[in-house]
């Protein structure tokens, strides 16, 4: 079993119990997308005011709602190809917004090195989700790398919860995020070059 099964086995397990019971009662997985959305964008509005926690706590919830709205699809019958999409929006949307509430945050305090990290991640995390897409549109599996939203999103709320005491926590965070999310990339660049050469 290869890392990206791992993870959707672990995530499905986690969750199937609550998507359930959300399904139920019914909430909608489309609804469900758009929250997590707007709890992104409410993240990126309080870290650009420099409430570091509260931020990390809000992009922390957003990945909730994120990991919920695929298992209550299914759990409700309502997976539809409109909803991948809007998730997939939805994601790259809200992600982008928590970068530019950083960047906001790093131009209010004159830094140059910060928004140059901001920069690279969210090049970097683009480029993640457009190479499986390119790849998939082309009839090629691309799931692999080390270091997918998940990941982004755990090393984003740690660097935003120590930030609040560290100064150096946040940039630190960015800079793991410039890297592996760059890493990443590579790893699905090779992949493709070598089941496209089969």
């Amino acid at each position: 079993m290869g890392l990206s099964e791992v993870r959707h086995t672990a995530a499905r397990w986690s969750t199937s119990g609550l998507a359930s019971l959300l399904a139920k009662a019914g909430a909608t997985p489309n609804a469900l997308t758009v929250m997590g959305c707007l709890i992104s964008v409410a993240a990126a509005v309080v870290v650009g005011k420099e409430y570091l926690l509260v931020g990390g706590v809000l992009v922390l919830f957003s990945g909730a709602f994120d990991l919920l709205d695929g298992p209550v699809a299914r759990a409700s019958g309502k997976a539809t190809r409109f909803g991948a999409v809007l998730d997939s929006v939805c994601d790259r949307l809200g992600e982008a917004a928590v970068l530019l509430g950083v960047l906001v945050l790093y131009l209010h305090r004159d830094a140059f090195w910060e928004p140059v990290l901001v920069y690279s991640t969210l090049v970097g995390s683009v480029l993640v989700s457009y190479i499986r897409a390119r790849a998939e549109g082309l009839g090629l599996a691309c799931e692999v790398g080390v270091f997918t939203r998940a990941e982004r999103v755990v090393v984003l709320t740690l660097g935003l919860f120590l930030g609040e005491w560290i100064d150096t926590a946040l940039p630190v965070a960015l800079g793991v995020l410039t890297a592996l999310t760059f890493l990443t990339v590579g790893q699905r660049l090779v992949h493709v070059w070598r089941i496209s050469r089969d």
